[in-house]
């Protein structure tokens, strides 16, 4: 069953079926994690995701998803609010409806990657990892620009 939590003139809902693909894919193909991304990734990226959506008068301002086994790991990624919306506290909002949500409750490892917003995820206990050795990746970034090569 969806969440749907509110905050001043904004909420916050975990329906699919309000996810605007349009404004989603407009924004994170244009972001330093995920240029140039195609559409057809981000469908299939929202399809395996526990989503937030965050909107305005029913319009799409925001998101987040978690990929997660809903058990023992999770892992956050994509979030953002749109420019206009900034500055009123919905990025802390979205986060703490994410870290509550029931689903997400228990788990061992819940990660995340950013380059700017460490300020912002501190608030909720996350922090570098204790070990970062034991991490590993296989990392692409320009993977995107091999799958798009004139499809979206």
């Amino acid at each position: 069953m969806p969440v749907h939590s509110q905050y001043l003139d904004y909420e916050i809902s975990t329906d699919p079926a309000r996810l605007d693909v349009t404004v989603i894919h407009a924004f994170l193909s244009q972001t330093y994690w995920s240029p140039g991304v195609p559409r057809a990734v981000v469908e299939r990226a929202i399809s395996g995701s526990l989503c937030f959506g965050l909107y305005h008068q029913g319009e799409q301002v925001g998101f987040a998803r978690v990929v997660t086994d809903r058990a023992t790991f999770a892992y956050l990624a994509d979030v953002f609010v749109l420019d206009a919306h900034r500055g009123k506290g919905l990025s802390k909002w979205l986060v703490q409806v994410i870290v509550e949500h029931p689903d997400l409750q228990g788990l061992r490892r819940f990660l995340l990657a950013t380059r700017d917003a460490h300020g912002l995820y501190r608030q909720f206990g996350f922090t570098e990892p204790g070990n970062p050795k034991v991490f590993m990746e296989i990392l692409r970034p320009d993977v995107y620009k091999q799958q798009s090569s004139g499809r979206d």
